[in-house]
């Protein structure tokens, strides 16, 4: 049996950009891509917090250090500069590998700075 389990997300990223007149895709600040394991090409899942949209898309890298989040094409319909979102990707893996995984969680501040990171999100409280 294969499952998809997270493999990595960018908590609260902060939407910089949202270009419209552009081939498409999410551009994400090279470091963040790298700290989370999301390749370049991959498709990402962008879950809105500020306005409850969801879409699928690809990353591409933006300059390294720029801290640059930009919604791109299509989806720039869904997002505007100052929205928070997670971005997240997905593997498929064997029910032994899903066992030992453990997902890379970054999460950032407004300025998109990592603020943490981790490898399991805490059982939710009531």
């Amino acid at each position: 049996m294969q499952l998809t389990l997270l493999k990595c997300k960018l908590h609260r990223a902060c939407v910089t950009h949202a270009e419209v007149d552009y081939e498409g895709s999410c551009a994400i600040d090279e470091e963040l891509l790298r700290r989370a394991g999301i390749r370049e090409y991959e498709q990402i899942q962008i879950y809105n917090v500020t306005n409850g949209e969801r879409f699928t898309t690809y990353a591409i890298r933006a300059e390294a250090g720029s801290r640059v989040i930009s919604v791109n094409g299509a989806a720039a319909h869904k997002a505007a500069p100052g929205d928070r979102v997670i971005i997240c990707a997905y593997a498929g893996m064997s029910e032994a590998q899903s066992r030992v995984f453990k997902p890379s969680l970054v999460y950032l501040d407004e300025s998109n700075r990592i603020i943490r990171t981790g490898e399991s999100i805490p059982a939710q409280a009531a």
